[in-house]
């Protein structure tokens, strides 16, 4: 039993982030153009017209604004919560098929199963998601204010993840935004820091956690090398050496990421963790 997964983008302009099986692939947001994301899929495992469904984590423009194109054009149903469907922003227009899911819900989309869980952000209903195969497990959770006892408890046993590092705090706190930004950037309802992340990921982390990708860096607030630089100085030398790390970025995709139930992966960070990168 094997998960596949890869950001397709990730960042302020857009985030998409492609989870499948041997038979089985979503779309999680569409935050780009249609037309860009389908460049961007022509460059990964699979087209758009293999795509069975797109999930909405919320409906902030970044995560949503291909989504009714995509729908359309695919004939595509669109799953996401209430609060996210009322909230969607005009601009995304009709959209084929509306399924509507809960925090907590389980639901299925072929041989995945995708648990909702409620995530801290300020946006009318917002989950992350936990997709799943066979007993095999991908954390998702971006935009996400602060790591609440039920992230923690949603995000363990996960054999991927993909998770937030948005801002350094030094970063934004002496940078360009207006004081009323930074404080809802790092409110309970903004955003997780990379040393936020980093807290998360070792009380969560175990020995069959494969794969994190860092994501939804800010391009003003935040840097590869500054998230890259954090891990090594806040997680265990024991979880850098087991779990492959990654940073997405907003113009290009990450690796393609494969995770199974079987563990003994020894971790390395793409894109590099040591000093020379």
């Amino acid at each position: 039993m094997a998960l596949f997964f890869q950001a397709l983008a990730s960042g302020s302009k857009g985030n998409a982030i492609l989870v499948g099986t041997n038979t089985t692939w979503v779309l999680l947001d569409a935050g780009l153009s249609g037309k860009e994301i389908e460049r961007r899929l022509s460059q990964s495992p699979i087209g758009p017209r293999s795509l069975q469904a797109l999930l909405v984590s919320h409906e902030h423009s970044d995560h949503v604004r291909g989504v009714g194109v995509l729908s359309r054009r695919y004939d595509l149903p669109v799953y996401l919560t209430q609060g996210s469907l009322e909230s969607m922003p005009s601009s995304v227009g009709e959209l084929a098929h509306t399924n509507l899911i809960q925090p907590g819900r389980s639901f299925s989309i072929g041989d995945l199963t995708i648990h909702p869980f409620a995530l801290p952000h300020d946006a009318a209903d917002p989950v992350g998601f936990i997709l799943e195969q066979g007993g095999c497990r991908l954390g998702v959770c971006t935009d996400c204010g602060t790591a609440t006892q039920l992230v923690r408890t949603r995000l363990q046993r996960c054999h991927g993840l993909v998770l937030e590092a948005n801002h350094d705090m030094d970063r934004l706190l002496q940078g360009p935004y207006p004081w009323h930004l930074k404080q809802r950037i790092r409110s309970r309802h903004g955003h997780l820091s990379n040393e936020d992340s980093c807290q998360l990921l070792g009380q969560i982390h175990h020995v069959e956690l494969q794969v994190v990708v860092l994501a939804h860096l800010s391009e003003v607030n935040n840097h590869p090398d500054l998230v890259k630089q954090t891990l090594r100085n806040r997680l265990e030398p024991a979880i850098l050496e087991t779990t492959q790390f990654e940073v997405a970025l907003q113009g290009e995709p990450t690796s393609v990421h494969h995770v199974a139930r079987t563990g003994g992966h020894h971790g390395t960070l793409t894109q590099g963790l040591s000093p020379s990168h």
